[in-house]
């Protein structure tokens, strides 16, 4: 009964949260919409590739030193790697997104390596603790359940506030540096598609960003 008091409680909490927060299929498929608008992404695509764009951001970054892979054409996501100090670019081609979705790796890339680092290695933690106390509870090998629960409480919302203060601190400065970018590019896009291109960035991140955090 205990364990389905609580299960209602974390579901009616979630449909709260969803609810002020906005996060509805309506918004999702916006972001979708505007992701997939075919004239938006042939405006980003008079600028270089996205290995010379990770490397010309990294070097407004002043942070040169990093490795840069792209992915093959089944990757799907975009990401900084601590552990080798890289950054994986996604098949993100044909994308107008792609400039702000490197810059937001980029950005990674010069945040605290103290957080870095330890949402990296916490977070295997926080998995693999998960996992053990789940097959030991099957197993009915924990006798006081609560405790381990708890601790599993306390873990999840210490990795919630690294993981949502590093995303939300490069989603937020990410467009300000694709702009940037875009803006020493204007022999290749005009000032007038650069607003263009970042005001929708401006549509995705408002939905976006809460979206992360939920």
């Amino acid at each position: 009964m205990e364990i389905i008091s609580i299960l209602i409680i974390s579901i009616i909490t979630l449909i709260i949260l969803a609810i002020l927060l906005k996060n509805n299929l309506k918004n999702i498929k916006l972001i979708k919409q505007i992701g997939e608008d075919k004239k938006l992404n042939e405006l980003t695509n008079v600028l270089p590739e996205n290995e010379e764009i990770c490397k010309e951001m990294l070097t407004m970054l002043k942070n040169e030193n990093v490795k840069i892979k792209t992915g093959s054409e089944n990757t799907q996501a975009s990401l900084y790697i601590v552990a080798s100090n890289s950054i994986l670019i996604a098949n993100i081609k044909n994308t107008f997104t792609r400039v702000q979705t490197i810059a937001h790796e980029c950005l990674h890339s010069i945040q605290n390596k103290k957080l870095l680092w330890f949402n990296f290695i916490f977070s295997n933690i926080y998995i693999l603790y998960f996992l053990i106390i789940t097959i030991l509870t099957l197993f009915n090998r924990i006798k006081y359940p609560n405790v381990f629960a708890i601790i599993l409480v306390m873990m999840s919302m210490l990795l919630f506030f690294v993981r949502s203060y590093l995303e939300t601190d490069a989603m937020t400065k990410a467009r300000f540096l694709a702009k940037e970018y875009m803006e020493n590019k204007k022999d290749m896009i005009c000032e007038e598609n650069i607003n263009v291109v970042v005001e929708n960035y401006d549509k995705i991140n408002n939905i976006g960003i809460v979206m992360t955090n939920f």
